[in-house]
């Protein structure tokens, strides 16, 4: 029976990675139900400690925890890091190595951040992380890319598993194909942005599209999905929305604009996904290597306009949505015009993401972390 042990933030925290994490246990237990998944939560800054009966030791910024999560660990047969510059403590995150220096059985370390211009510093750290792992796992071909040839990791000892999909992947109608898009409702359709909201998400440039959207005839309903992001909200409190909610009215679109301020669970989350005619990605970075609304939007099959960074160019280039330039309100007006009124667009998105998306669905890229493990172990065994 294979054990698990994984080092990240978890739930109750809303961000990202929590959420990644806890997904990643639920499909390698139901991807082999004899395996075990203990935790080690890293509790990034005032957080909740989980209840949850797989956290086996807590560990926070300052090392509080460290001798625990260690032991913890090292019970395990391989040991899942997930990785981000912000989450553990020290000077980009350093304190983490302090952790993979006690540990003495096989480690996978998911790089979920991997900088195209790092400061020296961020590199070095970056690169003693690798150097304590067995191999390590990025999310995307971009990320992969960068490691060889920014960092000099060598390819072998990299692995690509895309982000998992939360939202279960649409099936195609029967006896219609890949190429099906549910007609439009009548009435306004719907543009739908959802995640953790916060200054670098691109909202306000949304909300400027609106309005050039209405100036081309098109009047659609703008729902912006996600409470603010918890540093964010720690920080500056509800700022960006306010901001937001001026914006609105300054463009004159306030009544198209909807702000529904849960972070919503799976099953409502798929309903609102469903629901949606176009997913909206506005983001202002040109470094995002992953991001786990492309692909949960991707694997439910909905047409997107995204913005060019690195994750969308990768995954929408074949035809799955459409990219438009940073900050640019005009064009993503426009590229919302086109699947908002010409079917044809629409259903060439919603064929090409019926391409990718079974490739997405948690069930496989669990079933891929598994074998990467059993494939480490026995590397490790040959070692011994």
């Amino acid at each position: 029976m294979a054990t698990f042990g994984m080092l990240s933030t978890y739930p109750p925290a809303a961000c990202g990675l929590a959420t990644f994490s806890q997904a990643l246990r639920d499909h390698l237990l139901a991807d082999d139900p004899e395996c075990q998944v203990g935790v080690v939560q890293v509790l990034d800054g005032p957080q909740p400690v989980s209840e949850r009966a797989e956290v086996a030791a807590v560990l926070d910024g300052e090392g509080h925890g460290l001798e625990a999560a260690i032991k913890a660990l090292n019970r395990c047969d391989t040991v899942i890091v997930q990785h981000e510059y912000g989450i553990y403590g020290g000077r980009d995150g350093e304190r983490v190595l302090e952790v993979l220096d006690g540990l003495h059985n096989p480690v996978i370390v998911v790089l979920h951040t991997v900088l195209n211009e790092p400061t020296s510093h961020q590199r070095e750290v970056l690169e003693r992380i690798v150097e304590r792992t067995d191999r390590v796992v990025v999310l995307s071909r971009t990320a992969g890319t960068r490691l060889t040839k920014v960092y000099g990791i060598p390819a072998e000892r990299v692995a690509v598993i895309p982000h998992g999909a939360r939202v279960a992947p649409a099936p195609p109608r029967p006896g219609l194909g890949l190429g099906y898009v549910k007609p439009m409702r009548r009435g306004r359709p719907t543009i739908l942005s959802w995640g953790l909201i916060g200054p670098g998400k691109g909202i306000e440039w949304a909300v400027d599209a609106l309005a050039e959207l209405r100036a081309m005839g098109v009047e659609a309903r703008y729902l912006v999905v996600g409470r603010t992001h918890p540093k964010v909200l720690q920080r500056q409190g509800e700022a960006y929305r306010d901001t937001l909610r001026r914006r609105t009215m300054e463009r004159g679109v306030e009544d198209l604009v909807e702000f529904d301020a849960e972070y919503e669970g799976d099953q409502r989350l798929h309903e609102i996904i469903d629901a949606a005619d176009v997913v909206l990605l506005p983001y202002d970075s040109r470094e995002q290597v992953t991001s786990g609304v492309l692909i949960e939007a991707v694997a439910a099959r909905r047409p997107i306009v995204a913005t060019a960074f690195p994750h969308a160019v990768e995954l929408l280039g074949d035809g799955a949505g459409a990219l438009v330039p940073h900050r640019n309100p005009e064009a993503m007006a426009w590229a919302l015009r086109q699947v908002l009124t010409v079917p044809e667009v629409a259903q060439g998105m919603t064929a090409q993401a019926g391409l990718i998306a079974p490739t997405l669905a948690w069930s496989a890229v669990a079933h891929r972390y598994r074998k990467l493990a059993d494939d480490v172990a026995a590397a490790a065994r040959v070692v011994a």
